[in-house]
């Protein structure tokens, strides 16, 4: 593209912003300044002054003992790049920073007790998830709902039913207590209830004499699943420092993975165990119990963790907080630093959120609604990109091809550990390569996979069919979790502005959940009524429309500050889609025939020279 080209389309953008309706562009400059309030509300305060408001923060709110250490801790959260430069600090509090840039994953024994704590609750979510697997080999016939039985088409959406019976709750009432629950319980108690929920459901499960009695019983297992994949993350993001939030927040995926994985192998361990005396079915009962132990793990050690200080300052609890803190830092400057900055952003916050609708906001606001629209796309595409329909039913699929029960459950979790594994790539590349390129690259990966996978069914030969069928799976389970698996709530957490990310992300998570159940629900009667072909053939469809429904809406997220962040959903959409469409056979000659083609001019303004930058946290749970 020679230089006379490039013009005429940049002044074709520049016209396309001019045309923006003057609603539109009052609204985004407005949230613009918004956000660089929340940006950092200390920046601009003379250092006189900042050191007296720490002095009277330490007095008034029961933590006289720590002046000194809070007029510090207040400097440094100022301008956290210039701790060097500062006269009050002395070496060994200069030190201290130092070290907290040079060796972030150097921290006290407690906060990487708390991880291991949010990991096992994302082990306990994935085990809800996938013990039932196992389970439809044998309770479907036990309770009169066999799909291979004559009325096939009722017996199919009665098995659907009862396996998304969580998700529903989830969708309608889980998530959507997630506020109250937090609110009033704290990020701890919160836990607790949901996993003291699950663990007794799980119990539940394991005792019932009916489809409908079962339908129940994991009806109300929602209500330890929702709220609780809503709060761990956010816990472990506000207890983490900034620079390994990020990472925390990602791993409620990646050991979420590690319970599917689990599941899969309590569904062998229990297979053949033989029925006593009395009891029918003694093999899947024990299967759905299962997930219930490491719950009540969880329930027993919780409250060996702090607080989040966050909630303890929301309800005036400073000493409380501070001493949480003080559990999750290395050294008393970091916890008054921290819980000074956080005090300051949520005054910030009160004043920003004083007479708004924040829901409605998530859809009239231009530069909310694009964040929410972007959201929703990725949430949706984790649902219908068909790995959840695998999940729960990948025992009953590699029955359908002609599979024994025993090998279908080593298929199932072969499949587990490889969505597992394969998910680790994703945190080195993640904010490297970014969240955008890898759902771009493995969106339609996993569409060719899906439709290997399915066109093996129509191989005559048993061992080929077997053979190409797992092979299907398994590839697209790799091309699945460094992409679609994590990226979904990374880029949720960060896409929308502070003031409405909580709100926001039970929106996401929400949407998430809803379509979690429309997969459970329909899939055993789309296999009935499609067939596995069609059936894999219709999610290989869907990852085509999500391949194109990220390029033209989906913008990229990593490593942008707040200003920046504002700066790409600020682009109107038409706009932003007329570009990547032009720039997709671009992309194509350049990384994939690796042809000398010329750049074309950047969208954002934050692609040429930038200034000074204010990160965005990393997470649900900022500051």
């Amino acid at each position: 593209m020679t230089t006379s080209q490039e013009k005429p389309y940049t002044e074709k953008r520049d016209n396309a912003s001019i045309s923006m309706n003057e609603r539109s562009a009052s609204q985004d400059d407005s949230f613009r300044n918004l956000n660089a309030k929340l940006a950092n509300p200390l920046a601009h305060i003379p250092r006189e002054q900042l050191m007296e408001d720490a002095r009277l923060f330490a007095e008034t709110h029961g933590l006289k003992d720590l002046v000194l250490e809070f007029q510090k801790g207040a400097l440094v959260a100022q301008d956290p790049s210039q701790f060097e430069n500062l006269p009050q600090l002395d070496e060994a509090d200069k030190a201290v920073f130092r070290r907290e840039l040079t060796h972030k994953w150097d921290q006290p024994r407690m906060l990487y007790y708390l991880v291991i704590l949010c990991s096992m609750a994302a082990a306990v979510q994935g085990m809800d998830e996938s013990v039932i697997n196992g389970a439809n080999l044998f309770f479907a016939t036990q309770f009169g709902i066999d799909v291979k039985a004559n009325d096939n088409g009722k017996n199919q959406w009665l098995l659907g039913l009862v396996n998304s019976a969580p998700y529903l709750c989830c969708a309608i009432l889980g998530c959507w207590l997630t506020d109250p629950l937090n609110r009033f319980l704290g990020r701890r108690g919160t836990i607790f209830l949901t996993a003291l929920v699950s663990f007794l459901t799980c119990i539940w499960q394991g005792v019932t004499n009916s489809w409908e009695h079962l339908f129940v019983a994991r009806f109300v297992l929602g209500l330890g699943i929702g709220p609780k994949s809503s709060t761990v993350p956010v816990y472990a993001a506000e207890c983490a420092p900034p620079a390994i939030r990020g990472a925390l927040v990602m791993m409620w995926q990646t050991w979420t993975a590690f319970g599917i994985m689990i599941g899969t192998v309590m569904d062998l361990a229990f297979y053949k165990v033989p029925d006593p005396p009395h009891v029918t079915g003694l093999n899947w009962r024990l299967m759905l119990g299962s997930a219930g132990i490491p719950a009540l793990f969880i329930c027993l050690q919780v409250f060996l963790c702090p607080e989040s200080p966050r909630w303890y300052i929301s309800k005036g609890r400073y000493r409380e907080a501070y001493n949480s803190l003080a559990r999750l830092r290395r050294h008393p400057i970091q916890a008054a630093r921290d819980l000074y900055y956080i005090h300051i952003l949520l005054e910030a916050e009160k004043d920003i959120m004083r007479n708004r609708n924040r829901f409605m906001e998530l859809f009239t606001v231009p530069r909310v609604r694009r964040a929410t629209l972007a959201s929703f796309i990725v949430m949706f595409m984790q649902q219908f990109c068909g790995i959840n329909a695998i999940a729960y039913y990948s025992s009953n699929i590699f029955s359908e091809a002609n599979f024994s029960n025993t090998q279908a459950l080593l298929a199932s979790w072969g499949f587990g550990m490889i969505n597992w594994i394969f998910a680790f790539p994703a945190i080195w590349t993640i904010d490297t390569f970014g969240r955008r390129n890898l759902l771009l690259t493995t969106f339609p990966l996993m569409s060719i996979f899906l439709l290997l996978a399915g066109f093996a069914f129509w191989i005559p030969d048993q061992k080929a069919q077997v053979g190409v069928v797992t092979l299907g799976i398994y590839l697209f389970s790799m091309a699945y979790s460094p992409g679609e698996g994590p990226v979904p709530f990374t880029y949720s957490a960060e896409a929308f502005p502070l003031y409405v990310r909580d709100i926001g992300m039970s929106f996401a998570t929400a949407v998430l959940w809803f379509f979690n159940f429309i997969i459970a629900l329909t899939f055993p009667r789309l296999i009935g009524a499609f067939k596995p072909q069609g059936a894999f053939g219709w999610f290989a469809g869907w990852n085509v429309i999500g391949f194109f429904a990220i390029l033209l809406f989906v913008p990229e997220t990593k490593a942008l500050s707040l200003e920046e962040l504002d700066q790409v959903f600020s682009v109107p959409s038409h706009t932003h889609a007329a570009y990547q469409l032009k720039a997709l056979p671009h992309n194509i000659k350049r990384y994939i025939f690796r042809m000398h083609v010329p750049d074309i001019p950047p969208l954002y303004e934050h692609e040429g020279v930038i200034g000074e930058k204010t990160y965005a946290p990393g997470g649900m749970g900022h500051a």
